[in-house]
């Protein structure tokens, strides 16, 4: 018994030695960017699902395997989140021991002068007309900033032992801690953030953050369940849209106003000119624009004089022309049988150009901007499926009810603002003018400002590390045998040099340190290195 639990336990500390190795944290870290990789590549049901629907249409016999290992979900995977935990905990154990290792280094004295400073890589040596006392005072003087410590030998000289160049080994540790609190800030705004798209119409149209049912589509975190969003109301008042000659976008600029905190009990709006990559930042949310189109409205106006008007966002089909496809639907009013009601629905459906542009009888748009909107509408009446249970998408109709005959179309025309067409029943479509609408998108991450911090904590951490050297450095001041003129003492200085890490630029330093304490004219170049065989030939 006593064996097997001395093997168990034998085995669980190599395992660890093994995970929390730097060799270990850089394979797993190698690898968190590589699983990363799908999910830059294939759409991801989190972000756009009807990409993915388009995928296993592209892709039928490859799609279901990639769905059961998770490559439509990468960042919510099992796997995923094996590598990201196993990543953190294995630095955190490389990170904790290095931390005590730093620890006892810095608490320690520096290392006692080597007795023969001439086999250090960097050398000089001289013979001064000065005492030792002052010698040493005046590399003291010149090392202040070191840590130092002094030494007085048996033989009467004295010496002095410095070090610097500890911040890098800090960097390093800020550096790799700050990665932790990075993964660990990522993981928070994936379990408390959250994400939401919404299209408002720049006629004045509102938005409040009061549930996921006022959105488009919404991606929530792990753990928020949408019933506790941010509360702020944001309302759309102008859109406008500067275009260049050739059609490129000069300058977006969103006329909004807003409230929350106390505005929302005071009924006060705050102005504010959204903008791309100036959002706007209330009550811990970001709102941004992330798109535009355009909303033609239709007013339908039925034979016993009702009317009914509809505006609603069409979806743009060309970002470099705007041409835009949608429908608008109608139900007839003062229609209480269901069956009568559902056999007389209208959808107007087509093409939209803010500058109509025609190849043929087929409209296009020749420029993004307002200059002559066209549409190209079919009138459809009957069943459009709006009870059906299934969900539609408000950019066109169900064609399943087209399929089936119980939706048909009655009249096709081209109409310019103003222009109305008339059906066989008596009814006239008319078509009114346009709005725009922007596309909004509403952010939540409580842990935004923490990654921030770490990100820049890792660059500076890292530039430390790399920018810092750590380096050594003695000076030995002991009595010349022969006194100087006028029977003065005199004192061979001895000064050695040692970096830690086999970087550029500490030669210059140390050129620097002994030209000050021994003169300009003494030679500091570095020494050769003893290869194996001279060493053994100097030892013979």
């Amino acid at each position: 018994m006593r064996d097997h639990l001395r093997t168990a336990l034998s085995f669980l500390r190599n395992t660890w030695r093994g995970l929390t190795s730097m060799r270990t944290a850089l394979v797993l870290l190698f690898l968190l960017a590589l699983a990363a990789l799908p999910g830059a590549l294939i759409p991801q049901r989190s972000l756009n699902q009807s990409e993915v629907d388009k995928y296993f249409q592209d892709y039928p016999d490859i799609a279901p395997l990639l769905d059961k290992i998770g490559m439509f979900e990468v960042f919510s995977s099992v796997w995923f989140a094996s590598i990201y935990v196993l990543l953190f905990i294995s630095l955190i154990g490389c990170l904790l021991p290095r931390c005590w290792e730093y620890y006892k280094q810095w608490r320690s004295k520096p290392v006692r002068t080597p007795r023969n400073l001439a086999r250090l890589p960097h050398h000089a040596e001289k013979a001064l007309d000065t005492s030792v006392d002052a010698a040493i005072d005046d590399a003291k003087k010149r090392l202040r900033g070191w840590r130092m410590v002094e030494h007085t030998e048996a033989d009467g000289a004295r010496s002095i032992s410095a070090e610097r160049g500890f911040l890098r080994e800090i960097g390093n540790l800020v550096f790799h801690f700050a990665l932790v609190g990075l993964l660990i800030g990522l993981a928070g705004g994936k379990l408390y953030g959250y994400e939401g798209q919404v299209i408002v119409v720049a006629d004045g149209s509102e938005f409040c953050n009061s549930g996921t049912y006022n959105y488009d589509s919404f991606r929530a975190g792990l753990s928020v369940d949408g019933t506790q969003l941010s509360p702020f109301c944001v309302k759309v008042d102008d859109f406008d849209v500067q275009y260049q000659p050739n059609g490129q976008v000069a300058s977006y600029n969103v006329g909004m106003q807003y409230q929350s905190d106390e505005d929302l009990e005071t009924n006060t709006w705050r102005p504010y000119d959204l903008q791309v990559n100036h959002p706007l930042r209330t009550a811990g949310d970001r709102v941004y624009l992330t798109g535009n189109g355009y909303a033609p409205r239709f007013t339908v106006t039925w034979p016993d004089g009702q009317q009914r008007t509809g505006l609603v966002q069409w979806q743009p089909m060309s970002p470099q022309t705007m041409l835009s496809q949608g429908a608008t639907k109608f139900d007839p009013p003062g229609v209480t049988d269901e069956v009568q009601r559902r056999q007389n629905q209208l959808a107007i459906t087509g093409l939209f150009a803010p500058t109509a542009a025609f190849d043929g009888k087929i409209l296009s748009s020749g420029f993004p901007d307002l200059l002559d909107p066209t549409a190209a509408i079919d009138v459809m009446r009957g069943d459009l499926g709006l009870d059906s249970g299934r969900g539609q998408s408000i950019f066109g109709v169900d064609q399943s009810m087209v399929q089936q005959g119980r939706l048909q179309r009655v009249a096709r025309e081209n109409v310019r603002v103003g222009q109305e067409i008339r059906l066989d029943d008596g009814t006239t479509v008319r078509f009114d003018g346009v709005e725009r609408w922007a596309n909004l998108q509403i952010s939540h991450d409580p842990f935004q400002t923490s990654v921030l911090v770490f990100a820049v904590l890792i660059i500076g951490g890292l530039g430390t590390s790399l920018i810092i050297k750590r380096r050594r450095i003695w000076v030995r001041a002991a009595p010349h045998p022969e006194p100087g003129e006028n029977g003065s003492a005199r004192t061979v200085v001895e000064v050695g040099g040692l970096a830690r890490t086999d970087q550029a630029g500490y030669g210059e330093e140390f050129a620097r340190i002994a030209d000050d304490l021994l003169g300009a004219d003494v030679d500091h170049s570095p020494q050769p290195r003893a290869d194996a065989g001279t060493a053994r030939e100097r030892k013979s």
